[in-house]
């Protein structure tokens, strides 16, 4: 058993998908360039404005709260926290406090089929709303920092654990099906490179004696791998100091990518630092029991729950599942497919479904994401229907394109988003598999190629490898490789 045992909780910060800031009707755009272009004098504090609420970043809030599987309550307030910032132009933010959105949720890892591993129960102790903050730029070499206000006041949820979580491992599980989880609930886009999605942890160490220890604060973490990394150098620094008898200070700390390594920032404030009050500017959240049952209809299939859908309909490999899952838009797509090729199924006379769905996997994550990421295009505008793609599958299947002929149709499907059948006819990409065909062509390639035919007779396999791609060559790529495999093994044995 380990000397020091981690107690962690983390604290995620992600960015709602609304049209609109959480107070004003400014623009919420992540991807402005220009600073300070979506401002008002409510998200800037000018005197004299007043906050409205946004109804859709509430809604999302109890939709997420719902999904992880939290308590609503009747109604809920806002709060001022109060604390001054260069980015905080009000010098306090409106968040929430005592009474939030939701309470007591929780969030399973591991534990899936899919992991055949034990269920780990991960307690959520509140999700709640509040504004972002602005955000500060520093030039380089410069003696100055500018402000950006374009961020302040868009709408913010701030989920909070219990110290359930044991490992660095953990933490970063739990991060990744949470952004899962946002993008599958269509609340946030959680880009952790964007600031969509931010994490900080609290950790601290419990000793042999189940003492608990001096909890530590690490901010902004931008990155599930730097959530990580950042969790297990601080367990190593921590347990060093007890082992030097130093005193662990709480306070707050950042991360140095760089240097691999935390280092100190300031002072850990208390709750009472903040002196939190009820937002005099805006009414109590009321009759959220209404609100709760309208949403709780709405909510999709989640991820988990998708996984062992996945792997008990489709009798997928777990990664392929795992690739699939990570994806909304991919998996929503590759079901469509599978939809549509019902229908071939029964047009080509088709019985093992199994392994069209395989091979409608195979080719999905393989060749045609390659495709995409070529061109860098999204699963979701690509040119290929999903009747389309079925309907090359089945193609496949019944050997009526070869291998290669099959990567040429689909990079002009991508291309074009024209349907397989009028490629392969318009490009001559049928596959033959009429061995009288094949076998005329076999007999000039045994004729023309007689020292891989005198190779063959001496046992070098790779001499009949090279006599197929002979014949596949002279046929243009459409001789059907088993047959011309067949055939020119059974003329070589009669060759003298």
């Amino acid at each position: 058993m380990p000397k020091y045992q981690p107690v962690i909780g983390l604290e995620i910060h992600a960015e709602l998908k609304t049209e609109s800031k959480m107070f004003c009707d400014c623009l919420n755009d992540p991807d402005v360039n220009q600073a300070n272009t979506h401002i008002c004098p409510i998200c800037t504090a000018q005197p004299g404005s007043l906050p409205v609420i946004n109804k859709k970043a509430v809604e999302s809030v109890i939709k997420t709260a719902l999904a992880l599987n939290c308590s609503i309550p009747d109604s809920a307030k806002f709060d001022r926290k109060n604390y001054f910032y260069p980015d905080l132009p009000k010098g306090y933010q409106i968040s929430q406090y005592d009474l939030p959105l939701s309470n007591k949720g929780f969030l399973e890892i591991n534990g899936k089929k899919i992991y055949g591993e034990r269920s780990r129960t991960i307690r959520i102790t509140r999700v709640h709303l509040e504004e972002d903050t602005g955000k500060l730029i520093h030039p380089s070499k410069a003696q100055y920092s500018l402000v950006d206000f374009n961020r302040a006041g868009v709408p913010l949820m701030e989920l909070v654990t219990e110290p359930d979580i044991k490992s660095g491992d953990e933490a970063k599980q739990f991060c990744e099906e949470l952004q899962l989880i946002l993008r599958y609930l269509d609340v946030s886009e959680a880009n952790m490179e964007k600031g969509q999605m931010r994490c900080e942890v609290n950790i601290s160490l419990k000793s042999e004696k189940k003492e608990l220890g001096t909890k530590v604060e690490i901010k902004n973490l931008n990155s599930f791998r730097s959530v990580k990394k950042a969790i297990d150098y601080e367990i190593k620094r921590q347990a060093d100091c007890l082992d030097s008898n130093d005193k662990i200070i709480q306070e707050t700390r950042g991360w140095d990518e760089n240097k691999q390594k935390t280092f100190s920032q300031r002072i850990k404030e208390e709750s009472q630092d903040y002196r939190y009050f009820p937002e005099p500017d805006l009414p109590p959240l009321t009759d959220l029991a209404k609100m709760n049952n309208q949403i709780s209809k709405g909510i999709p299939e989640m991820p988990d729950q998708k996984r062992n859908r996945f792997l008990e309909q489709y009798k997928l490999p777990e990664k392929d599942i795992q690739v699939l899952i990570s994806n909304k838009k991919l998996a929503d797509y590759f079901e469509q497919v599978v939809s549509e090729l019902e229908t071939w199924l029964k047009i080509k006379g088709i019985e093992d479904k199994d392994r069209l769905i395989k091979l409608t996997a195979n080719y999905l994550l393989t060749e045609l994401q390659k495709l995409l990421s070529e061109s860098k295009t999204r699963i979701e505008n690509c040119h290929i229907s999903p009747e389309n793609f079925a309907e090359f599958i089945s193609m496949i299947e019944r050997k009526e394109i070869s291998s290669s002929a099959a990567q040429t149709t689909l990079k002009e499907m991508c291309q074009t988003g024209a349907d397989p059948s009028h490629i392969v006819e318009s490009k001559g990409l049928k596959q033959v598999s009429n061995e009288g065909e094949i076998g005329k062509i076999a007999k000039e390639v045994i004729k023309e190629n007689k020292k891989s035919v005198e190779d063959f007779r001496k046992g070098k396999e790779n001499a009949l490898q090279f006599l197929v791609g002979k014949v596949m060559a002279k046929s243009k790529g459409q001789a059907n490789p088993e047959i011309a495999r067949d055939i020119l093994t059974e003329l070589l044995k009669g060759v003298e």
